[in-house]
Order: structure tokens, then C-alpha cells, then sequence
């Protein structure tokens, strides 16, 4: 995404409302993340590596969840 990073490109995705939900997926620790002030606490995350089995529970739980935890 030239220009601009996952946060941005989810903020401008989510004002044309052609998505609801939101999760991001790093190769950073969750730690990290929020520490840089790259993502806030409350967004959904999953960390890179991770299992096919694992990323379809973090899915589950982000459509089943609060909304909020899915914004950006």
C-alpha cells in the first residue's frame, strides 16, 4: 500500500463503509504494536505465525464480537 500503512488503509476502507470489521495481522508482537502507537489496544489483532486453525478462531471471534474491537 504506497502511501500509506495498514491503520490508514483500514480507516479510509471503513469511511466508504465497504467493511465493518477489521482484523490486522503482524509479524510484530502485540506488545510492540501498542507500545509504537502503531495500532490501539482495543483493535483486533493476530500475530504472525499462525495456523490455519488459528486464524479462522481469531475470525470467529472478531465477526462475533463488539464491533468496537473491529474498527479501526
Amino acid at each position: 500500500m504506497p502511501g500509506m500503512n495498514g491503520r490508514e488503509f483500514a480507516g479510509e476502507v471503513a469511511k466508504k463503509s465497504l467493511v465493518h470489521r477489521t482484523l490486522f495481522v503482524s509479524g510484530h508482537t502485540d506488545d510492540a504494536i501498542v507500545r509504537h502507537e502503531v495500532l490501539e489496544p482495543r483493535l483486533a489483532l493476530l500475530d504472525k505465525p499462525f495456523s490455519p486453525d488459528s486464524l479462522l478462531r481469531r475470525l470467529r471471534e472478531v465477526l462475533d464480537g463488539p464491533a468496537d474491537k473491529a474498527k479501526p
